[in-house]
């Protein structure tokens, strides 16, 4: 399988909601997909940044290990991610948002020239309905190239649920098309939760089933963030 496009911690669904301007969120994470006892993931750290107003800078930095059935592990580099979030609609009265969020995905795991940069370019929308509820989703495209790739189309959709001043809990859905030739789509449900720990600390968590290639496999994600 694929490994998932990341978003928002925890969750595979971005949010349209930029890094408080002047403030910093870091995330120490690893993640995980595959069936049974065979999966590839990543860990490492999630940089955002709020320089300005409505801006938000990203830098994904990962080390990447996979385990294959019957066999050993492996690990290495993983893919750098450097991306910029920037919201152009907010409506802070009706709680509604809207941004945009390109980013670079560089080859860094791989040591085949023919691997190149891809781009993603989603448009995430938010609703916020009060009572601690907000509905968020959208997509894009990835610009894949390569020999035997294919671009890909993403949606995806989320509902979350403020259950105490600390708790939040999440589901979500997503949807990925083929990204090589001969392989199949790929659907993801999932469930999340932010904990917070106290001070700039909190705990993040998500998990659920994968299907793609008329098979289930699972997803995983765990993180410590800090905001600050």
């Amino acid at each position: 399988m694929a490994a998932p496009l990341q978003a928002g911690p925890p969750f595979l669904t971005d949010d349209p909601i930029p890094t408080d301007t002047g403030h910093w969120e870091i995330y120490a994470f690893g993640a995980a997909e595959g069936q049974r006892s065979a999966f590839d993931g990543d860990a490492g750290l999630d940089l955002n940044y709020g320089p300005v107003k409505d801006v938000q800078l990203t830098a994904t930095l990962p080390l990447g290990f996979s385990h294959v059935r019957g066999g050993g592990w492996q690990s290495g580099t993983g893919d750098v991610e450097l991306g910029v979030k920037y919201r152009f609609f907010h409506d802070e009265g009706r709680g509604i948002s809207a941004s945009v969020f390109p980013r670079a995905i560089l080859p860094t795991a791989s040591h085949n020239p023919d691997e190149k940069t891809r781009f993603l370019l989603p448009l995430w929308l938010g609703k916020d309905f009060g009572g601690g509820t907000s509905v968020f989703g959208g997509g894009g495209y990835l610009i894949n190239p390569g020999p035997g790739n294919r671009d890909v189309w993403q949606a995806a959709i989320a509902v979350t649920q403020n259950l105490t001043d600390q708790i939040l809990l999440g589901a979500e859905l997503t949807y990925q098309s083929a990204d090589t030739l001969g392989a199949t789509s790929q659907t993801r449900a999932g469930l999340g939760s932010i904990v917070h720990l106290g001070g700039p600390a909190s705990l993040l968590l998500s998990a659920g089933p994968t299907w793609a290639d008329h098979q289930t496999g699972y997803h995983l994600y765990a993180a410590i963030g800090f905001v600050f």
